[in-house]
């Protein structure tokens, strides 16, 4: 694994690079101009300020447009994440001051004016880039003076000032902002004559230009934020240890126990009756029901789980940076398909060895057990985007190159992965015989079924990350900026420790009550906490977000289906990894007949 590891990051970054992970590149690659040079300016979307998926193109809005719209060619993460480029209306030149400049004079139809009045009503705002440096402010305002909402008053901003600071040949930093007195009035329905001005003014700084995006990731590093971070690992971590101690304890305990009882019994009389997990060994090995399904979301589990921990790694050397959302989506989509041999593998192998004949079967389920669901979501969604013309429905061209490298890469890579694991012919390592037939597992009380025991081992690694989950949700489903990736790696080693110990604590104490069906339990209550991180969804949208509209809830709901389907297929997989050694650990360590 160290070395795939090793070898592994240099080929991916290279492949990022290839597929274009800079989100927004200026046309002057080198970022140095001269004095009059007309340094780009791309507008880039409008909408709902806390509906962030619901995104629609900048001139969708009527707002003067240039004589040619000059759009700017994207990379992939860029389009996945919903940027659609376009020169902008306003010319800004290098270290040139303008007052009041006139960008266009224009008369706004009526229906254009009812357009522009629901866009300000529903809180929109603009983005723009330039020289690579996002800005954004709010179209208009809704003045609330009368107490009655038929009293309210729409008007739009028609006067943009432009803040820059520059560093001799360098742009470092622009903010925008609204002349509040430059205002036209669209509470009626009638024709409107509109001037759009902007202005420009220049300072120079100190600062270098290498420093100039620290501002952005700075936001979420200041030291209240921290303190709240760090507080949250504290508490998971004093969680952690207390509840796993205990159990360590008494596990300990009860397995010593249990040992020296067993050993005593041997010494004793032979043929006394064994009780507790000793009782069923000849069935704890038994190979689980439905085996290529189980093996299958074994490869799965293992495949996400290396996707999570290569974006890890390129999170802690700096790779995405704020307002660079781009290369996430290009990352993930290059990981997950160059990962698919390791899917593959697994789940063959491990099919095999429980003794699975029919592979490519089960190869085919392991393609789709993932990829099916997100592919039926993406369907739906990508439609719903299309009948709102929003940008978040995907270009046709993006979707064959999405559908390439499915087929040309993950789909071949899995093939081989899947021929790998079906000739490496290991056998499944069992320290005690399975008996020929199965015994008949006792009546047992309600709250060791299925369904509780799962709301049991899902509720601790919840409880342990919940905290960093409103971070990451106002981040993913917000405007905030997250940075900290060292705090959320910490958070997610704590939440695979706790996995693992839940798992192993739950299938001790179900073995102990002679139940050895133990298998799917260990998977299901492994994976368990990605429904409680979906039961967090609904608190979130409810009480923590101002998010409405069919789209934007469909798009909520739909891809946080997917992050915590692929979440419990992960964590599945380690609880079930950390079960299957500590059962072998167990029965190893006992003289079995």
């Amino acid at each position: 694994m160290g070395k795939t590891m090793t070898v592994g990051v240099p080929v991916i970054i290279a492949l990022l690079i290839l597929c274009g992970v800079d989100l927004v590149r200026s046309d002057a690659s080198d970022h140095r101009y001269k004095e009059g040079d007309l340094v780009p300016l791309y507008a880039n979307k409008v909408g709902p300020f806390h509906n962030p998926s619901e995104t629609y193109r900048y001139f969708d809005l009527p707002f003067c447009s240039p004589d040619k719209v000059k759009e700017k060619k994207e990379a992939l993460g860029e389009v996945l994440n919903g940027d659609r480029l376009v020169s902008a209306p306003y010319k800004l030149e290098f270290q040139k001051h303008k007052d009041s400049e006139v960008a266009c004079k224009r008369t706004i139809k009526k229906e254009e004016v009812a357009r522009f009045r629901s866009a300000v009503n529903k809180d929109y705002y603009f983005q723009m880039y330039y020289d690579d440096l996002p800005i954004w402010g709010f179209i208009g305002k809704v003045d609330k003076e009368g107490k009655d909402p038929s009293e309210y008053k729409t008007y739009l901003y028609k006067h943009i000032h432009f803040d820059i600071s520059y560093n001799k040949d360098r742009v470092i930093e622009i903010s925008v902002q609204t002349d509040r007195n430059a205002l036209v009035d669209l509470t009626e329905d009638k024709e409107v004559d509109v001037e759009f001005m902007y202005t420009v003014k220049w300072k120079e700084t100190t600062t270098p230009f290498d420093k100039r995006m620290d501002k952005y990731s700075q936001s979420s590093s200041l030291p209240h934020h921290l303190e709240i971070h760090w507080f949250s690992i504290i508490n998971s971590c004093v969680t952690v240890l207390l509840l796993t101690g205990f159990l360590a304890t008494i596990l300990m305990r009860v397995l010593k126990n249990d040992f020296v009882k067993y050993a005593h019994d041997e010494e004793a009389a032979e043929d006394q009756e064994e009780t507790g997990w000793k009782y069923i060994h000849g069935d704890v090995f038994r190979f689980p029901k439905y085996k290529s399904l189980f093996a299958a979301a074994l490869g799965s589990g293992t495949q996400l789980f290396t996707l999570t921990i290569f974006i890890f790694i390129l999170a802690l050397v700096g790779v995405f940076y704020p307002y660079n959302r781009g290369a996430l989506f290009t990352a993930l989509v290059v990981i997950y398909a160059l990962t698919s041999g390791i899917a593959g593998y697994t789940a063959t192998s491990f099919y095999c060895q429980l003794e699975g004949t029919n592979w490519v079967r089960n190869l085919l389920l392991t393609g789709c057990l993932f990829c099916g669901p997100l592919f039926l979501t993406f369907c739906f969604l990508n439609t719903v985007a299309i009948a709102y013309t929003a940008t978040a429905a995907l270009p046709f061209g993006t979707i064959v190159v999405i559908v390439l490298i499915w087929t040309l890469v993950t789909s071949p890579l899995l093939v081989l992965g899947g021929i790998a694991g079906k000739n490496s012919k290991a056998e499944f390592q069992a320290p005690v015989r399975t008996t020929k037939y199965p015994r008949e597992i006792p009546p047992l009380p309600w709250y060791r079924a299925t369904i509780p025991q799962m709301a049991m081992a899902g509720f601790l690694p919840f409880s342990a990350i919940y905290i960093e989950l409103y971070y990451i949700f106002a981040s993913v489903w917000g405007h905030r900026i997250y940075t900290i990736y060292s705090i959320l790696f910490i958070v997610f080693i704590i939440l695979l420790i706790v996995t693992a110990f839940i798992t192993v604590a739950l299938t001790y104490f179900q073995l102990a009550a002679e139940d050895h069906e133990w298998w799917w339990r260990s998977f299901l209550c492994g994976g368990s906490t990605g429904i409680f991180i979906y039961a967090y969804c609904l608190y979130y949208y409810y009480t923590r977000s101002d998010m409405s509209g069919f789209m934007q809830t469909s798009f909520f709901f739909g891809y946080m289906a997917c992050i915590c389907y692929g979440f419990f297929l992960m964590l599945g997989t380690v609880g079930f990894r950390a079960a299957l050694l500590f059962v072998r650990h167990i029965y190893r360590s006992i003289k079995c007949e």
